[in-house]
């Protein structure tokens, strides 16, 4: 069974930073790419970050500069670095692996408000 423990998030003042976690199981975690989506309030989902099982990295434009994601395959956890982080980040932030089409899986999502 797959399962994701996501953490990190939170509430945050603007400027301010925060790390996301999220701890994979059941799947064989360093052949799949790793994600980090999020979903604001009447948003679509949509992509943050990904990092391939190669390392190569992908970012969001609104996010460039700012987020950086990372994976520790000995520990089966992806990162999402957050910093300078602005009100319009606010969103649940959904980790997710995906091998293949028919291999894709989502996390419960994490609550991140940036807000003073």
């Amino acid at each position: 069974q797959v399962q994701f423990v996501e953490s990190g998030g939170g509430l945050v003042q603007p400027g301010g930073s925060l790390r996301l976690s999220c701890v994979a199981s059941g799947i064989t975690f360093s052949l799949y790419t790793m994600g980090w989506y999020r979903q604001a309030p009447g948003k679509r989902r949509d992509l943050v970050a990904t990092i391939t099982s190669g390392g190569s990295t992908n970012a969001a434009a609104s996010v460039k500069g700012r987020f950086t994601i990372s994976r520790d395959n000995a520990k089966n956890t992806v990162y999402l670095q957050m910093n300078s982080l602005k009100p319009e980040d606010t969103a649940v932030y959904y980790c997710n692996a995906r091998y293949n089409k028919d291999l894709d899986y989502w996390g419960q999502g994490t609550q991140v408000t940036v807000s003073s």
